[in-house]
């Protein structure tokens, strides 16, 4: 993916697919309001689009997108970047006993990660996956029942991207309203250059700062 052209068109690919705004964000590793203003530029579900060449178009959010998909793509590097993201956890000691992925990017990342230091896994779908529009607190998020639950554990948290951390914060949240303890969370690239959440350290591979004015 090249330019805003491509967001554009692929943003239209997914609502015509069904996806939610909230799931186009998490695909396409950008914020919602920058999932709003890409649907909204392609004239997905409406009868015609606008042809608004992105460069010229007004009011398009400042925001930076992540392809981070030459390594999603092929296991072995999957695994390679999982220990990497295992290594930084570490350090943490051993009695943490379960990873959390935030879906969807997020659970093959916590995949390896969990087979890397030994834990069980779960995995935590966010409620932006359900947003389309209005108060997303009116929205909730699920732990799967398919895989490890919480039961009062220390967890590990892991996703691809940090954009603005409301979603890391809000399975901070999820993961203590259930009793578990989160010890560390990780991402592969952080836009917001978050260091730590509620006093729980944020660790990532990248740190993304867009430089200049908005």
């Amino acid at each position: 993916m090249k330019n805003v052209d491509d967001l554009i068109e692929s943003s239209a690919e997914l609502a015509d697919r069904g996806l939610s705004k909230g799931e186009i964000a998490d695909e396409l590793n950008v914020s919602r309001e920058t999932a709003s203003w890409l649907v909204e530029r392609s004239g997905a579900g409406s009868e015609t689009a606008d042809t608004t060449a992105p460069s010229q178009a007004a009011g398009g959010p400042a925001d930076i997108h992540v392809d981070w998909s030459a390594i999603g793509r092929d296991s072995n590097r999957l695994t390679h970047m999982g220990a990497v993201m295992a290594d930084m956890l570490a350090k943490h000691g051993d009695d943490v006993d379960l990873t959390i992925g935030i879906e969807k990017a997020g659970a093959p990342l916590a995949t390896t990660v969990a087979a890397e230091l030994d834990t069980d896994l779960g995995t935590y779908a966010p409620r932006k996956h359900q947003w389309e529009e209005g108060d997303i607190e009116d929205l909730g998020g699920t732990f799967s029942r398919n895989f490890a639950q919480i039961r009062d554990r220390e967890c590990y948290i892991v996703d691809d991207t940090i954009t603005s951390g409301t979603t890391m914060r809000e399975t901070v949240e999820a993961i203590e309203d259930e009793g578990g303890e989160p010890v560390a969370c990780i991402v592969l690239a952080d836009k917001q250059g978050i260091d730590e959440i509620e006093g729980i350290p944020v660790y990532s591979l990248l740190k993304v700062i867009s430089v200049g004015e908005e």
